[in-house]
């Protein structure tokens, strides 16, 4: 075998194994690759009680109470079909309010092992809220304007 043919069989090979390696990665995160699921998501498709996932979607108005710790929040976030308890112990960030678009990262709490939003809080260690008053994560705009709950370009 020349040279030439070796180092073509070694490329080959090489490109063989980083091929198998994408597929094998690709395959063993699945569903996880999401950014954030919506409420929908959730009251469709239940998840284990210790996976920590990214929940977004609306604060619901006139949701938002605060006890008398002054640091634990509750609240739903919605997508304008189905709704969820969330439940925030820390401070959030400035620009929080209802009606405005967030994503928390948490976990489902509550109900039984892989328990749908109805019988479940969603126990958030983290909120992102949006950074000014036109942008909106595009996957949370997405979900939103699926849901038929909010339009990208509002009517003046």
């Amino acid at each position: 075998m020349t040279r030439k043919r070796r180092r073509m069989a070694f490329l080959a090979a090489g490109l063989a194994c980083f091929a198998l390696a994408a597929a094998l990665v690709l395959a063993a995160l699945e569903d996880k690759v999401t950014f954030f699921y919506s409420p929908s998501d959730l009251a469709v498709e239940p998840v284990g009680p210790d996976a920590r996932i990214r929940l977004g979607g609306l604060v619901v108005e006139g949701s938002v109470a605060r006890t008398g710790d002054g640091l634990t929040t509750t609240f739903e976030l919605t997508d304008g079909a189905a709704s969820v308890p969330v439940s925030y112990t820390g401070v959030l960030p400035d620009l929080f309010r209802e009606g405005q678009g967030i994503v928390a990262a948490g976990r489902l709490v509550g109900g039984a092992a892989g328990a749908r939003v109805p019988d479940a809080v969603f126990m958030a260690d983290e909120v992102l809220a949006k950074h000014d008053e036109t942008y909106m994560p595009p996957e949370v705009a997405e979900a939103l304007v699926e849901a038929g709950y909010w339009r990208e370009d509002p009517p003046r």
